[in-house]
């Protein structure tokens, strides 16, 4: 038996290595991570290494290439890591407390637009006092800040081939992370080798992962299929994942469907200086309208979850907000509302969302809100689409009364749900300046090192964005993966924040 297991684990220098291909829409927009703040993540995760990272069991962040990490003072501004010793890069470089210091540092002063510089407002600055020691200065406090040491935010870098002050251009990258780049073809293909220097938790269960980027669900699917890929984790439709689930349920198992949970959400987002969307009878008019669980059933398929909060379910602090406070759908309390504001015609509104960015699903999804809208005889909405690009512009000018975003969690904490939104600066480049959120419950929250404390701020929080109605959260989404059914590991391959954690994926007949 001893010999049996040895002559396939892949381990001995003649062995065929261990080798998963893996399919995904979500290609990297860059291989720098002082760039992205987007699904590039996903290569980072498994390529670069961080100081804290998310264990298979639990949404806290422990210790990575540090040995050791932790606030000095009881206000949560001085944070301390103590590196591990002999941690290398993939190209021999030694990975110590000045790369950590560089790697940040590049951050703030480069200041790339599509960066996630957004992250670092906490920081004032990195000190490296030795080799293995770096310490944090916080601006304010903020309990959170061990969650953004654990996102490719805060990706480790060498000094010696990621310049200072201006972003690095190539093919290549360098990490000290559970896998090393061997070959990349930029929308195409990325090739992963096990690094054998890497010296942290994850424990990989293959020798090679080729990643292969598709540019729709439907080829990658048929990839599947044909068994030119071994999984597909992002990007599949629902009527994809329907298909796979009445395949399994008529007793097909050549492709096996795994739920996990999910920390997507997406919303709506209203320009308070249009004359429409700025009405805060209007938004709490559509608040009035609009029907989740419709939504979720005619366009999902039940893949997603009608969502009540910015706040999704599974995390901590989450709350029915919007339902505590407009209940289900009335047309009569929506006619309420606007006749007591003094509107008594149809308002006209136009919505406006990404053609390129969340999936096929989105026009279909805002067709539905169009028709749920209209149908009260309250409204008169019309919607447009745009590629990213354009989209970003627009919106970024204000020019849209009410658009559409999604979004995907940088770690999974309330705060990252609340405040990306709110404040004059926000990700969203349309101003949402609620002091009692940004200057009270915020700032409060983010003292509390014990995250379950913190959940009575967000409580609040939620309560007065439903009160607002600048935002209206639509479904929060669920994760599914398909894979051959020789696949194991599938279960654990996605992080809290949903990142993919390929070392996970392994063939049964090899492990």
């Amino acid at each position: 038996m001893v010999a049996g297991c040895s002559s396939i684990s892949g381990d001995g220098g003649n062995e065929k290595r261990r080798e998963i291909v893996t399919g995904t829409t979500s290609a990297p927009s860059t291989l720098d991570p002082a760039a992205a703040w987007d699904g590039s993540w996903e290569l980072y995760k498994n390529v670069f290494q961080t100081l804290l990272s998310f264990p298979s069991s639990s949404s806290s962040p422990e210790p990575d290439a540090a040995k050791r990490c932790g606030f000095t003072d009881s206000a949560s501004r001085v944070y301390r890591c103590t590196l591990k010793e002999g941690l290398k890069f993939s190209n021999g470089n030694p990975l110590d407390a000045r790369a950590v210091k560089h790697s940040v540092d590049r951050v703030l002063a480069i200041k790339a637009k599509s960066g996630p510089l957004g992250l670092m407002g906490s920081l004032e600055r990195t000190e490296a006092p030795d080799k293995r020691t770096v310490v944090f200065h916080l601006k304010k406090s903020d309990a959170t800040f061990p969650f953004i040491l654990a996102t490719p935010a805060t990706a480790i870098v060498d000094p010696e081939t990621y310049p200072a002050k201006k972003l690095r251009k190539g093919s290549k990258l360098v990490g000290s992370g559970p896998y090393s780049l061997k070959s990349y073809s930029k929308g195409k293909r990325a090739e992963l080798t096990k690094y054998n220097g890497y010296r942290g938790p994850a424990k990989a269960k293959n020798d090679v992962v080729t990643i292969e980027y598709f540019q729709d669900s439907k080829k990658m699917v048929t990839a599947l299929k044909d068994k030119k890929i071994d999984v597909a984790f992002r990007g599949l439709t629902p009527d994809q994942v329907s298909g796979f689930q009445k395949s399994q349920a008529n007793g097909n198992q050549e492709v096996e469907l795994t739920e996990l949970l999910g920390t997507e959400i997406s919303y709506l987002v209203f320009n308070p200086k249009d004359r429409m969307a700025g009405n805060a009878a209007v938004r709490k008019a559509v608040a009035e309208l609009i029907d989740r669980k419709a939504l979720v059933r005619n366009v999902y398929n039940r893949t997603t979850d009608p969502l009540y909060s910015m706040v999704p379910g599974g995390i901590t602090g989450h709350t029915a907000a919007y339902y505590d406070r407009y209940g289900d759908p009335s047309r009569d309390k929506a006619k309420q509302t606007l006749t007591e504001a003094g509107i008594n015609k149809k308002v006209p509104l136009k919505l406006w969302y990404t053609t390129d960015r969340y999936g096929s699903t989105t026009g279909e999804t805002f067709a539905e809100l169009k028709r749920q809208l209209n149908k009260s005889g309250l409204f008169d909405v019309s919607v447009q689409g745009r590629p990213w690009s354009e989209f970003v512009e627009g919106y970024s000018k204000g020019k849209y009364p009410v658009f559409g975003r999604g979004w995907f969690p940088d770690f999974p904490d309330a705060d990252n749900y609340v405040a990306p939104f709110v404040g004059k600066n926000n990700a969203l480049a349309t101003p949402y300046d609620n002091r009692e959120i940004t200057d009270k419950l915020l700032p409060k929250s983010r003292k509390e090192s014990n995250r379950a404390t913190a959940s009575r701020d967000f409580t609040q929080a939620q309560k007065i964005i439903a009160k607002d109605a600048r935002l209206l959260p639509l479904w929060q989404g669920r994760v599914y993966v398909a894979s051959l059914k020789d696949v194991a590991g599938v279960e654990w391959v996605l992080d809290p924040s949903t990142l993919p954690r390929l070392w996970e994926l392994h063939k049964k007949s090899s492990w």
